[in-house]
């Protein structure tokens, strides 16, 4: 067996942080600058570092991406969207990383039996192939991708590094020429005037915070853009959008727990925006427009929000009118108007749901109702639906065992037809695998509830590894989802559940907010209650547990790393948020003040400096036996800095004991989202579901 080699040390530079009379010296300070060569070397040497101590699962490596492809249809066709008379989808090939944008005119309604072709080959008129863009270029993201009303031209952004600012582009579609416009250093978000002689987007600031909204006049120099409007509250993000109906150009302004919303009539893209309701610090609202009426989901006075109306030539808060009462513990979390209906998202025990309310001249026009599914644990969400005047609602579903599918809902029979399953191919027998709801129990008595899948004849002896993920931040709801990767752990005889800890929003406002600023500890609590469970319950056992997480699901990890005993065998942090109370310290960083309301403001708060530290994963490596440990990055990052997993991991060699392995693993030329093409991204799954089995269960490399 090829000895690995010793791993990299970092040099250490003392740099003094003294922060509310606390006086703390960083030694790996250094390696937030990038243009140090020493920088560079470092995550190099640590990258051919990762290389030789997982060389000895190279083979699994390339078994498992065997499995991915195999499984995968790589010559395939989305759904096609009905939209002013085209049909729009893409097209994946096999070879190729990236999707190709097609159009078709055919029949004015998708045939009765799903089986049927939707659209004609014969009739596509290719929009746009991402793989012809991305050229040779490792790293390739579309950023916009937005259609005229007319649909006669595209609106198209790229980014070729990861660092998310985007070139945005103009091709005519009916003669197929890219136009001269172009605007460097857009973000995300666009709107087009209904004429499409305009278009609207946004830029960033030097935090990357999206903080102006611009109108773009076709056949115009960049410079002559014009800003319509510059958000200056650094606690706000500034987006741009249409409404579903076309009429509204809305710049939706956003801070963690406040909202405000300006509206402009489409038909007038160089008229005034107005507001529709001035902000007040912690009431969000969003809205969707039909008729003569804006309808908006809020929190004023409903923790859990709920759906209001009112009328457009004033939409104010004196004139809102309840269409769905606030429900405590059903929290309503958006809706789509269209012109004859309304369906509204909400979360109800855990779940996901869409309900749906008739609309007649404007109005609710009667009782609404559910849209049932047989499966307890699942995910259900609107999917792609631009057309306005329709009668049929498109709908994404899928569970821990059921592949993400495509519904069309008819909104006035009720009745639901299938029309894509992600196909699952080399002979996988779904029926093989079952799904499970369990609850834990939190060190304050709070129960947790886990969604878990295994083959069914997995044994529940303690026998069976398990990778338990976690994400629990921001409200966002980790709701079960299927993956054809996650199979290969699968049929090797893994269990794989996901932790719902507070910090996420699946039981509501409440579950949110206590796993934030000053209740944050509870997010981390929760998930290791969840790994006890897990051991405790027979469903694994304590050496052959992995927690997974990224991002702030990285800040999960990386505390937990630090927080429970002996819980877990392995723990793989993908772009990890490990030195939080830094960045949380320093303005400068790339979203820092608004995540002041996510996390606290440690700069003027001596108490949240002091919470922050007791939990920040860097702060608190400490002499002790840590689990295994892979830890990834990107250099160009603008959401979390490289150089936080790369001073967590020089930490953790320099202090902590044991033998284990700790692992970094930077993209030198992607972003936050990792490899950008299919192909890689199924590479660098494999790399870390192979860490994961070499560290819980080894004897799976045989």
């Amino acid at each position: 067996m090829t000895e690995i080699p010793a791993p990299p040390v970092a040099k250490t530079v003392p740099a003094e942080r003294t922060v509310h009379g606390d006086a703390v010296v960083d030694e790996y300070a250094w390696l937030k600058d990038r243009d140090d060569p020493d920088t560079v070397a470092y995550l190099e040497a640590e990258n051919a570092h990762t290389q030789a101590a997982t060389e000895h699962t190279k083979a699994l490596q390339d078994e498992i991406f065997d499995e991915i492809k195999s499984r995968t249809l790589e010559t395939d066709l989305s759904v096609p969207v009905r939209h002013h008379g085209w049909w729009y989808y893409t097209r994946t090939l096999e070879g190729s990383q990236y999707p190709i944008h097609c159009r078709s005119l055919t029949e004015p309604a998708l045939p009765a039996d799903p089986a049927e072709p939707i659209v004609s080959p014969a009739d596509e008129q290719v929009l746009l192939d991402q793989n012809e863009l991305a050229g040779d270029s490792p790293y390739f993201a579309l950023g916009t991708f937005d259609v005229s009303p007319d649909g006669r031209l595209l609106a198209y952004s790229t980014d070729f590094d990861g660092s998310e600012k985007y070139t945005l582009r103009f091709k005519d579609l009916e003669t197929g020429d890219v136009l001269a416009d172009e605007v460097p250093g857009t973000y995300y978000g666009s709107a087009w005037a209904a004429d499409g002689s305009a278009l609207f987007y946004t830029t960033v600031d030097e935090a990357m915070r999206p903080y102006r909204v611009w109108r773009h006049l076709l056949g115009s120099e960049a410079a002559a853009d014009v800003i319509v409007h510059e958000e200056t509250d650094e606690r706000f993000f500034a987006g741009v959008g249409l409404t579903r109906s076309e009429a509204y150009v809305i710049i939706e302004l956003g801070s963690q727990v406040t909202s405000e919303t300006w509206v402009l009539p489409a038909t007038d893209p160089q008229g005034e925006f107005r507001v529709v309701q001035p902000r007040e610090q912690g009431v969000e609202y969003s809205l969707d427009h039909t008729g003569d009426s804006f309808f908006i989901v809020h929190n004023k006075d409903a923790v859990d929000f709920e759906l209001v109306v009112a009328p457009v030539s004033a939409p104010g808060r004196e004139n809102w009118r309840p269409v769905l009462p606030h429900t405590p513990g059903v929290r309503v979390t958006g809706v789509d108007a269209f012109a004859g209906h309304l369906v509204v998202s909400m979360r109800r025990e855990g779940r996901t749901e869409l309900h749906v309310l008739p609309l007649a001249d404007g109005a609710v026009a009667g009782p609404g109702r559910d849209i049932e599914f047989d499966e307890p644990v699942r995910t259900v969400r609107p999917g792609g639906n631009p057309e306005f005047d329709t009668t049929v609602f498109r709908l994404g579903y899928a569970s821990l065992t059921t592949p993400s599918s495509v519904y069309d809902y008819d909104v006035a029979g009720g009745g639901l037809t299938l029309r894509k399953r992600q196909p699952v191919l080399g002979g996988v027998d779904l029926s093989a695998y079952e799904s499970v709801r369990e609850w834990a129990t939190a060190p304050d008595g709070t129960r947790v509830p886990i969604s878990l899948v295994k083959r069914r004849d997995t044994p529940r002896d303690g026998t069976a590894p398990c990778v338990l993920y976690g994400y629990g931040a921001y409200e966002a709801s980790m709701d079960p989802w299927f993956s054809i990767a996650r199979l290969s752990l699968l049929d090797r005889g893994y269990v794989f559940a996901i932790a719902h800890i507070r910090g996420g929003g699946e039981l509501g406002r409440r579950w949110y907010e206590d796993g934030k600023l000053l209740h944050k500890r509870n997010t981390f609590t929760d998930f290791i209650a969840c790994g006890e469970h897990l051991v405790t319950a027979g469903w694994t056992s304590r050496d052959r547990l992995a927690g997974r997480g990224g991002s702030a699901g990285g800040l999960l990890i990386g505390a937990v790393a630090n927080l429970a005993d002996d819980t877990f065998a392995a723990l793989v942090g993908e772009v990890p948020f490990v030195d939080a109370l830094n960045t949380i310290l320093d303005p400068s960083m790339p979203l820092t003040v608004v995540e002041w309301e996510e996390w606290g403001n440690p700069v003027d708060s001596a108490e949240v400096y002091a919470y922050m530290k007791s939990y920040s994963p860097y702060e608190n490596v400490s002499a002790r036996a840590y689990p295994a440990i892979l830890a990834t990055a990107g250099l160009n990052d603008p959401r979390v800095g490289y150089h936080e997993p790369a001073k967590w991991v020089a930490r953790l060699r320099a202090v902590a004991t044991g033998d284990r392995p700790l692992l970094l693993k930077t993209e030198m030329g992607a972003g936050h989202g990792g490899p950008s093409g299919r192909y890689d991204a199924w590479r660098d799954e494999a790399f870390t579901l192979a860490f994961i089995i070499d560290t819980t269960s080894p004897a799976n490399l045989a």
